[in-house]
């Protein structure tokens, strides 16, 4: 709608599905222009524009970066049916009547569009103009948005074949060695919808003096490009974490799920504006930064169909388990026979605290204290041998 006149009562444009929430390239976009007027009203032409465009704007010191790409331009004139026009091709509308101007277009084939998209420093929008032209008198306009989707199939080779990597990190304390910390980890595909789960496989090692925190975030990275300047912004979407891994120790996921949020899909194929996601495995170290991998990620519009890459993940996972097997031994439980109650000693008490750790900056874990002044193992419980399977869960065990 637009700030009507003294003579234009009603002036909007009215799609033919409002139920629609978005359109996909080759789609038809078709409406109607309401007019009413409250007195006798001369228009000389009723035209009607598509505007599709992406710009970015934002300010670098004193100098304003702007830039702007347009991916949809229409324009035409439309006429009522069944009613007299004057010779120069204008109409009369009188007031108590309804007029509705009909207008239809297409918009581009798949390739040349890019999805609806509002950021913090620019924007991709579409939408429907109508002009009213009156003589001696200003155009009237008004104007009404539509999203755009673009589909974006995740069922592809490129983004269902697995993904990972290894990062390690030596830590030090006042330029003192103090051990070193790594990762290694893998997700089964790089191509997810909103919904999805994640399944995250990796492994964490600590042979530093801290505690340290596995965890795991989605990411968005939006890139705003103008006047040859490129300005990022990231932003934390989802995370999880994982159990506290103390001096010597390791610690293992098999299957963490972390699940895509309502998000909209990437954009990959703006050249001023682009939309990345990635998946960051990272460990908290107090005292020091963070160990980080980013796996990168394409959210798409066609969910996963469970089809396409059923063979590779198999045979991808047949593989992993024998490597698995032989670099992942060590978290095996021991089969060894427990000791005996009377080795055990009951005089467990440390000799003095330890320092506190550190805050998690990123307000995930509260302090950590080892102060154990009078400990004492708990009553010990009936023994009973179990033949147990490993079944793949997060434990916490030796570092071999």
């Amino acid at each position: 709608m637009v700030a009507m006149t003294k003579r234009v009562k009603a002036f909007e444009v009215v799609f033919n599905d409002p139920s629609k929430t978005f359109y996909c390239s080759g789609d038809k976009v078709a409406g109607t222009i309401l007019v009413e007027v409250s007195e006798v009203t001369k228009v000389m032409a009723m035209r009607v524009v598509g505007v599709g465009c992406a710009k970015v704007e934002y300010a670098k010191g004193k100098q304003r970066c702007r830039e702007e790409i347009d991916y949809l331009k229409y324009e035409e004139v439309v006429h009522l049916d069944d009613h007299p026009t004057d010779t120069d091709g204008s109409v009369v509308l009188r007031p108590g009547n309804k007029y509705e101007y009909s207008f239809g277009f297409e918009l581009p084939q798949q390739g040349q569009l890019v999805s609806s998209y509002k950021g913090k420093f620019g924007f991709v929008q579409y939408f429907v103009k109508a002009l009213m032209e009156r003589p001696s008198q200003p155009a009237l306009e008004c104007k009404k948005h539509f999203e755009v989707e673009e589909p974006l199939d995740v069922n592809t080779p490129d983004l269902l074949s697995p993904t990972g990597g290894m990062k390690e990190k030596k830590v030090t304390c006042m330029f003192i060695p103090d051990g070193q910390v790594s990762l290694n980890a893998k997700i089964d595909r790089r191509g997810f919808c909103e919904g999805e789960e994640i399944c995250i496989d990796a492994k964490f090692e600590n042979t530093c003096s801290r505690i340290v925190v596995p965890k795991a975030a989605i990411i968005a990275k939006h890139t705003y490009q103008a006047n040859s300047r490129t300005k990022v912004f990231r932003q934390k979407l989802s995370s999880v974490r994982g159990n506290h891994i103390i001096s010597g120790m390791c610690d293992a996921w098999q299957g963490k799920s972390i699940r895509v949020p309502k998000i909209k899909p990437s954009i990959l194929g703006c050249n001023i504006i682009r939309v990345e996601y990635a998946l960051m495995i990272y460990m908290h170290i107090p005292g020091s930064d963070k160990l980080i991998l980013e796996l990168p990620l394409v959210i798409g519009t066609v969910p996963y169909n469970g089809f396409g890459s059923r063979t590779n993940s198999m045979s991808s996972q047949d593989g992993s388990i024998s490597t698995a097997s032989a670099s992942w031994v060590s978290l095996r439980m021991p089969s060894s026979a427990p000791p005996s109650y009377c080795d055990i000693t009951r005089d467990c008490s440390l000799d003095q605290p330890l320092t506190p750790l550190l805050d998690d900056y990123d307000g995930g874990d509260s302090p950590i204290f080892m102060n154990a002044s009078q400990f004492q193992f708990p009553i010990l419980p009936t023994y009973s041998e179990v033949d147990e399977e490993f079944n793949g869960n997060a434990r916490m065990l030796p570092v071999c």
